[in-house]
């Protein structure tokens, strides 16, 4: 294993504190997603884009392989201890949203950081989630300008989070925070 892709314990310990963090904000996302899919069914890919926060935040912070599928991991497990019941549903989202973002780092050989990438790799999860999830729901309940809102907002939602996330890592970034994990 190179140095460039050795995972050291304040590795692990950044992608806790960022798994913990944005586990919380998932369980309250969780939390909310029923009211939203039962008063606003059209703004659920809104809600349904947090998902994206711990690879994001750990990939822009770190800028290292496997910090966001351990992030996105992290965070489900947390997620979980307040909804239990939704364990299988945090941990499969984990790995397809954590899976993703470090498959687009992958391409780029884990040495393209620029933003562009992470809003990329936004829309392409926004687009997996959005295709199965609208063979699965009624589509036909809704006018087709709502059909069209609620498929769209399964790649606003991602993009949107995205970008929090990483207004979120680069703030931690300049702060210094990660600073001897990411020291080679």
């Amino acid at each position: 294993m190179s140095a460039r892709s050795r995972l050291s314990t304040s590795v692990l310990l950044t992608c806790a504190a960022i798994g913990v963090a944005t586990g919380v904000v998932s369980a309250g996302a969780g939390a909310v997603s029923g009211v939203v899919s039962a008063a606003v069914p059209v703004l659920y890919g809104l809600v349904l884009g947090v998902h994206v926060l711990p690879g994001v935040i750990a990939q822009v912070l770190l800028r290292m392989p496997w910090v966001a599928l351990i992030s996105h991991l992290l965070a489900a497990l947390v997620a979980s201890a307040f909804v239990a019941p939704w364990i299988g549903r945090y941990l499969g989202t984990a790995i397809l949203i954590g899976g993703l973002q470090e498959l687009i780092a992958a391409i780029g050989r884990y040495r393209r950081w620029e933003r562009w990438r992470y809003f990329v790799s936004a829309v392409i999860v926004g687009i997996v989630l959005a295709v199965p999830i609208a063979l699965v729901a009624d589509l036909a309940r809704f006018e087709p300008w709502a059909q069209v809102i609620y498929i769209a907002m399964f790649i606003v939602g991602p993009v949107a989070w995205t970008a929090a996330a990483v207004a979120i890592g680069e703030a931690l970034r300049r702060t210094g925070v990660g600073r001897t994990a990411r020291r080679r």
